[in-house]
């Protein structure tokens, strides 16, 4: 269930939905995600940071920069997880 809350919590800020939205076209560092938004840049980690911990985005060291990718392992599950309900709802 944490891993639920931890999604939510991700997922309920705007900021943190456009993050993702950015890795629909490629990777990014944090300072090409910083780049995009009129935020500090320990903001933006804070939130890639949020989104790592709910399994949104994973990210891999290469040299001296760390590139950010969407993960849609838990994308997967949390749609596994609203798709039951449906099912249920069927057998009703």
């Amino acid at each position: 269930m944490y891993i639920l809350n931890a999604l939510f919590k991700a997922l309920n800020d705007p900021t943190r939905r456009e993050i993702l939205e950015l890795f629909k076209d490629k990777d990014l560092t944090a300072g090409e995600i910083a780049d995009k938004f009129s935020i500090s840049k320990p903001s933006i980690s804070h939130h890639l940071d949020l989104l790592r911990q709910a399994g949104l985005v994973v990210s891999v060291k290469e040299g001296q920069f760390i590139y950010y990718s969407l993960s849609t392992t838990v994308m997967d599950e949390i749609l596994k997880w609203i798709m039951q309900f449906k099912d249920q709802k069927k057998d009703i």
